[in-house]
C-alpha cells in the first residue's frame, strides 16, 4: 500500500457512506462471496509456524508482519469458518485498510486532523460485512463465555472513544445482545442497550463501538490514547455510533507499528488461546505457543511424548487434541499440578462428551520425581516441556543443579539416535551451560525466541545423540558426582 495522500485518501467506491437509520446488524447483506485479508496475532517468534499451518489448513500464503506477533493472509468469505479453527493464532481481525509507508505529519496536530479524516475515507464495507457473517457464525456455534478482557481506562475527551495502552497484547473481547454478554472485572457496569431501545422503539438499535490503538515505535509525535480518541470520535461521527467500552458490538483496531498502519475490526471476543484450560496455575502457557512448540517436533503416529513438568498440562493436552496419533504422558512432582492437569483433561472431556463426541484423549497423568522418572531407558520419542525460569516458580540458584540433572534423565529416557527435546525457558544462561555439560548427550538443532509474559525466553529443539546412556564422559562424570551427593 502507498502511503496516504491527498488522492488516496479520496473516498472509493466501497467507501460506507453514515446512516442514523440503520446499522451493520440491520442492512441486508448481499450474500455474494468476497475475498478479505485477515490479521491474526500470533505468539511471538513462532511467526513462521502460524503461516505454515494458514498454508497447510486454507491453502494460501500468509505475510509477516513487521510488527512481531502478527500474520495477514487472504480469505474469501465462504472459508471464514476455517480461520476460527487454527490452533496457532491467538486473536483475529478483518483489515479494513492497511499502509505500509504512512507519512506521519510533524507535529501532533496534523497528524490527529488526519486521523479524524481518514475514518470517513476508508473502505468500510467489505470489512462490515465478513463482520456481520462473523456473528452469524458464532451464534451458530454458541457463545462462549471467555476470560478477563483487556482493562482499558475511559477517555474523558468530548469523542468518547476509547484507547488501550500501547502495551497491550491481547485483543479486547467484544459484546453485544444481552444473551452475549461476557464478564468484565475492574470496569464499572453500564447501562444495557435494551433500555435504550424501548424507548426509542421503534427505531434501529444504535450499535455500540470502540476503538483500540496498538502502537509500537519511538517516532510518533502522539500516544496511543490520543490517537484512538480522536479517529474513534470521527468514526462516532461518520457512523453516528455510540462509544462505549465494554458493551460494544464493533471493535475498531488501529494498529500503528513505525510506519506501518493498520485499521481492522475484530472478530474474537476472547483470545482463542484459552480454548483448553479451565484450571489455571501460576506460570500456565498459552494453547498457541504449546502448539507451536509441538509443530517444532513434528510428532509422528505412535510416537511416546513426554512432559516431566506438566504444571496445568496445557502441553500434553493440546498434543492430545491436535496430534492425537501420538501417546501422551504427563508428570510433576507437585501434587496440585498433577491435579490441575487432571480436572483440565476432564473438564475437556465433558466437553467433547456434552457435543456429542467421543471423550477420550491418548493422555496419563503420573506424579513423579523429576530426576529419577518411573520410565524405561530409551522408550520415550519426544520430550517436551516448560522448565522453570527461575522467577515465578523456583530460583535461577536451584535451576544450576536441577537443570543438568533433568537433561541427564531425559537422556535416559530418550531414544538415542531419534529421540527429540523441545525445551522452553528464559533461563538462557543456566540452559546453554547444562548443555554444554552434556554435550555428548544433546545437540542443539534450532532455537525459536519467543515473548512469555512479557520475558524473553527460548524454545530449544535438541536431538538426542546416538551415544549409548552411561557410556558418556559426561554422562559418567555427572553420576559420580550425584553418587558422592
Amino acid at each position: 500500500m502507498s502511503s496516504p495522500g491527498d488522492e488516496a485518501l479520496e473516498p472509493g467506491s466501497d467507501t460506507v457512506r453514515p446512516s442514523t437509520s440503520s446499522s451493520p446488524e440491520t442492512d441486508a447483506t448481499s450474500g455474494s462471496i468476497i475475498t478479505v485479508t485477515i490479521g491474526a496475532t500470533v505468539p511471538t517468534g513462532f511467526e513462521h509456524t502460524a503461516a505454515e499451518e494458514v498454508k497447510e489448513k486454507i491453502g494460501v500464503d500468509a505475510r509477516i508482519s513487521k510488527d512481531r506477533g502478527r500474520i495477514y493472509f487472504p480469505i474469501t468469505t465462504d472459508k471464514l469458518f476455517q480461520v476460527h479453527l487454527l490452533r496457532s493464532v491467538d486473536n483475529l481481525f478483518v483489515v479494513v485498510e492497511q499502509y505500509d509507508h504512512y507519512q506521519f505529519k510533524e507535529s501532533k496536530e496534523e497528524t490527529l486532523t488526519e486521523l479524524q479524516q481518514l475514518a470517513s475515507k476508508l473502505p468500510w464495507t467489505d470489512a462490515l460485512e465478513v463482520w456481520k457473517l462473523n456473528r452469524t457464525l458464532k451464534k451458530k456455534k454458541g457463545h462462549r463465555k471467555g476470560g478477563n478482557p483487556a482493562k482499558v481506562k475511559p477517555n474523558s475527551d468530548a469523542s468518547d472513544a476509547v484507547a488501550a495502552d500501547a502495551e497491550q497484547q491481547e485483543l479486547p473481547q467484544v459484546s453485544s445482545t444481552a444473551e452475549d454478554q461476557t464478564e468484565v472485572e475492574s470496569v464499572p457496569e453500564l447501562e444495557t442497550c435494551e433500555q435504550d431501545g424501548q424507548e426509542a422503539a421503534p427505531e434501529a438499535k444504535v450499535i455500540k463501538f470502540r476503538v483500540t490503538c496498538n502502537r509500537a515505535g519511538d517516532k510518533h509525535s502522539f500516544s496511543s490514547n490520543e490517537a484512538a480518541r480522536d479517529f474513534g470520535g470521527a468514526v462516532q461521527e461518520f457512523f453516528q455510533w455510540k462509544a462505549d467500552m465494554t458493551k460494544f458490538d464493533i471493535e475498531v483496531l488501529l494498529n500503528i507499528h513505525n510506519e506501518e498502519v493498520v485499521i481492522g475490526i475484530a472478530l474474537t471476543e476472547e483470545s482463542l488461546h484459552r480454548r483448553n484450560i479451565s484450571h489455571f496455575g501460576p506460570t500456565t502457557l498459552r494453547s498457541t505457543l504449546c502448539y507451536g512448540m509441538l509443530r517444532l517436533c513434528k510428532p509422528q503416529e505412535s510416537d511416546v511424548i513426554l512432559d516431566p513438568m506438566c504444571g496445568t498440562g496445557a502441553i500434553p493436552l493440546e498434543g492430545a487434541i491436535e496430534f492425537n496419533s501420538s501417546f501422551y504422558i504427563a508428570g510433576d512432582n507437585n501434587d496440585m499440578a498433577v491435579n490441575r492437569t487432571v480436572n483440565n483433561i476432564l473438564h475437556f472431556q465433558k466437553r467433547r462428551a456434552d457435543k456429542g463426541s467421543a471423550p477420550g484423549l491418548p493422555i496419563d497423568t503420573v506424579q513423579w520425581d523429576l530426576c529419577n522418572l518411573p520410565i524405561r531407558t530409551s522408550s520415550v520419542d519426544i520430550i517436551i516441556t516448560d522448565m522453570p525460569f527461575g522467577k515465578r516458580m523456583g530460583s535461577k540458584k536451584k535451576n544450576w543443579d536441577l537443570y543438568p540433572s533433568c537433561l541427564r534423565e531425559m537422556a535416559r529416557v530418550c531414544r538415542p539416535g531419534s529421540g527429540k527435546a523441545v525445551l522452553l525457558t528464559q533461563d538462557k544462561k543456566c540452559f546453554s551451560k547444562a548443555i554444554s555439560r552434556m554435550g555428548g548427550l544433546w545437540r542443539k538443532l534450532h532455537t525459536v525466541w519467543v515473548n512469555v509474559g512479557g520475558l524473553h525466553a527460548g524454545v530449544y529443539l535438541l536431538k538426542r545423540t546416538a551415544a549409548v546412556f552411561g557410556q558418556t564422559p559426561e554422562d559418567v562424570h555427572e553420576s559420580r558426582g550425584m553418587a558422592e551427593m
